[in-house]
């Protein structure tokens, strides 16, 4: 039996003319966590917007996979265009699949595994460089970490920390607009000459400035490099045609920001568990202090880190750093037994999907044993940090790749410590961030030490 769409439920709490607007921007992870409870399908309004919600797991996976011909990316990856107007993560249909083709290479595994001594050798002297009693805001740190480990395995470059920062600043900023856009889509406003939309030109030009840079050196040394700025340089479309000058600034780009965005706040999450759960924090010790021995994380040692492993997939679970995905209906579709009417917009939250109690119990609780083979696993469809289908996230073996080096060699040589008072909680900006997170620094002993104690 199918059931047309006017017939699903609105949320409560609709107001006049601005709709679910209140909730939505007082708490927007409660407020996406409590339509939950309404069902599989449920209808909220943003202004005169109706935007579809979409709860159930098996319905996410057909919409991701069977059905993923039939939806577009919908309204937040059409303001992520900011960033480039043709690149991977906002491209469509047959653009989206030429081009997802031509970089994949990159980022098979095989090819992942060679990048782990890049990766390593990138993230090391910034741990080193770390003082005892130091306090950091873990968040930032974690961003040009992570940062940094992009630009160097994918563009072959490693920026100085002035630069750095801006380039940091100027994804934060990019970001910022575009979720702000999408959830409210004034386009009048986008075009007025004001501060935001001032700053926001800077942060891009920033970006583009940065790039070209990058993209510069490697077109005077075509042969020094190996990497996905020179793939991309030496690439042809099925006619034989290069790519422009603007689509390859457009896909460095896209990577830089999406590369190093979500790893970075997963390490903060990650962190901030750890310091909380001193039993967690001594396994983690443990395990890395025995798998590396003192010695380097290479591609051979990398698998046997079981149990760090595990705290990254805790963390992916109850901090997904995605809060919101969005979707566009292109034609009629039934999803279930619900008919969507072409141009519906539709929205998912991997956040609230991994914290769903049906599906995890006790999903609050961090618990990384919950992924050991001894524990049964959850449901297919209700664990996809990275999405599912054509669309996952072509990057996702050299995300966990690289959020288990970095934690492991922090681990290796330091504990961080929740600084005393400090109350952090989720907030929902382009990925779930902690609202403050600053941590102080507690160097361990030597391996040397350790054994001769």
């Amino acid at each position: 039996m199918t059931t047309d769409l006017h017939a699903v439920p609105i949320a409560p709490g609709r107001l006049p003319l601005i709709g679910h607007a209140l909730p939505l921007m007082r708490d927007r992870l409660a407020f996406l966590q409590s339509l939950r409870a309404y069902g599989p399908i449920v209808r909220i309004t943003v202004g005169p917007k109706e935007v579809t919600v979409v709860n159930a797991p098996d319905l996410i996976q057909e919409m991701l996979t069977v059905k993923a011909d039939e939806f577009t990316k919908g309204l937040l990856f059409e303001k992520l265009k900011l960033f480039g107007e043709d690149a991977l993560p906002v491209a469509e249909g047959k653009p989206h699949l030429a081009r997802r083709r031509m970089m994949q290479p990159a980022f098979h595994r095989q090819k992942v595994s060679g990048y782990i001594e890049t990766m390593r050798d990138t993230v090391a002297p910034a741990i080193a460089s770390w003082q005892d009693g130091d306090v950091l805001d873990l968040k930032t740190e974690m961003q040009l970490m992570t940062q940094n480990t992009v630009m160097s395995v994918l563009f072959s470059t490693r920026p100085h920390p002035e630069p750095a920062h801006a380039i940091l600043q100027s994804v934060d900023r990019v970001f910022t607009a575009a979720l702000r856009r999408a959830l409210l889509p004034v386009p009048l406003l986008e075009r007025l000459p004001t501060r935001r939309n001032q700053q926001v030109t800077t942060a891009s030009r920033i970006l583009r400035t940065a790039v070209e840079a990058v993209v510069s050196e490697h077109l005077a040394n075509p042969n020094a490099y190996d990497d996905i700025v020179s793939l991309l340089l030496a690439a042809q479309d099925e006619s034989g045609a290069c790519l422009s000058d603007d689509e390859i600034l457009s896909e460095v780009i896209g990577l830089l920001a999406a590369g190093s965005e979500t790893t970075a706040v997963l390490l903060a999450w990650l962190f901030h568990e750890v310091g909380r759960h001193p039993d967690l924090e001594a396994r983690l010790h443990e395990e890395v202090d025995t798998v590396l021995a003192g010695g380097p994380i290479t591609a051979e040692r990398l698998p046997q880190l079981v149990f760090t492993r595990q705290l990254v997939s805790e963390t992916l679970r109850l901090y997904s750093p995605a809060w919101l995905v969005t979707r566009q209906a292109i034609t009629s579709v039934q999803l279930g037994q619900t008919r969507l009417p072409a141009g519906t917009d539709v929205v998912w939250s991997p956040y609230t999907l991994h914290r769903d109690p049906g599906l995890y119990p006790d999903p609050l609780r961090f618990d990384p044993d919950r992924w050991g083979p001894q524990r049964p696993q959850p449901p297919k469809g209700s664990f996809i940090p990275f999405g599912a289908g054509k669309r996952q996230c072509m990057g996702d073996a050299f995300a966990w790749s690289e959020a288990t080096i970095i934690t492991a060699l922090v681990a290796s040589r330091w504990r961080l410590r929740p600084t005393p008072g400090a109350r952090v909680r989720p907030v929902g900006q382009i990925t779930v961030h902690p609202s403050t997170l600053r941590m102080a620094l507690e160097a361990r002993p030597t391996a040397a030490t350790r054994e001769s104690a």
